[in-house]
């Protein structure tokens, strides 16, 4: 009984590895961050290596990607991510919540609740593991974006529109 089990769950296990998720490739930067606000080098580099993995249109997957079920966890990372905040259709948006997602950008980094835990447990992504510095430089550049469009903007169109109920 135990190896009729075992079997089917081989056999499940080989299945599933046919059935993947789209991938994350696109890099379409039309819409891109940088089309409209400066990204220093620096800070450019910090948003590649801890943030775009889920919060672009250009995913650089492990090679632990390729195995199922984990692909579709690393899928679903991908796609909330990306409908939270999204690099790389940043300038799509209203300037209202480009200028709130600054905003949720600095909260997020200055709580440490980004880059997740999950992202670099383990060892992974060593390089996502932000120092203190590394995320004053990616607070402060986000303030100034803020900065910017409160200078450049009337104060109005920088408020998020309430929601109806």
């Amino acid at each position: 009984m135990l190896k009729k089990i075992l079997t089917g769950l081989l056999v499940v296990l080989i299945i599933i590895q046919f059935i993947r998720p789209d991938k994350n490739e696109s890099n379409d930067l039309t819409y891109d961050i940088s089309t409209k606000y400066e990204v220093p080098d620096d800070v450019n580099h910090l948003l590649q290596v801890s943030c775009n993995d889920c919060h672009s249109n250009k995913t650089e997957y492990p090679w632990y990607a390729n195995v199922q079920p984990v692909a579709w966890w690393l899928n679903d990372h991908v796609v909330d991510g990306k409908r939270h905040l999204n690099f790389s259709e940043f300038t799509k948006m209203p300037i209202a919540i480009q200028n709130h997602k600054f905003e949720e950008t600095i909260e997020m980094v200055e709580e440490k609740e980004m880059p997740l835990p999950s992202y670099t447990n383990f060892g992974l992504h060593k390089e996502a593991d932000l120092s203190e510095d590394q995320r004053q430089k990616i607070i402060g550049w986000a303030k100034n974006q803020m900065t910017y469009l409160k200078d450049n903007y009337p104060a109005d169109s920088l408020v998020m529109p309430k929601r109806r109920k």
